[in-house]
């Protein structure tokens, strides 16, 4: 499974970024997506996760309210929108199956400082 993920960046606290990550060439449509952060010195965690349909969403307390996961099908795309992003935010982001595969992509950087 090829996964690439792109949309990182710097900004400012209180800013906004949306992450997009493209899985071509995978039976897309019938997993379940999410998307995972490393922060510096931390271990990888789960930020958020949806279902193959996109009808049910999930997130860790930390990002609700700030953080929406989305996907398109036809595009073999899963989406994270981040607003009022914080410092903490600060991470690598990765994109996976949900339950996660073997496979990661590169990962995009999130920055978030003033």
């Amino acid at each position: 499974v090829q996964l690439v993920e792109s949309g990182g960046g710097l900004v400012q606290p209180g800013g906004s970024l949306r992450l997009s990550c493209a899985a071509p060439g995978f039976t897309f449509a019938m997993y379940a997506m999410s998307w995972f952060r490393q922060a510096p010195g931390k271990g990888r965690e789960l930020v958020a996760r949806i279902s193959s349909a996109g009808s049910s969403t999930n997130y860790i307390d930390s990002v609700k309210g700030r953080f929406t996961i989305s996907r398109d099908n036809t595009k073999n795309t899963v989406y994270l929108r981040m607003d009022s992003l914080k410092p903490e935010d600060t991470a690598v982001y990765y994109c996976n199956q949900y339950p996660p595969g073997p496979s990661w992509g590169q990962g995009t950087q999130v920055t978030v400082s003033s």
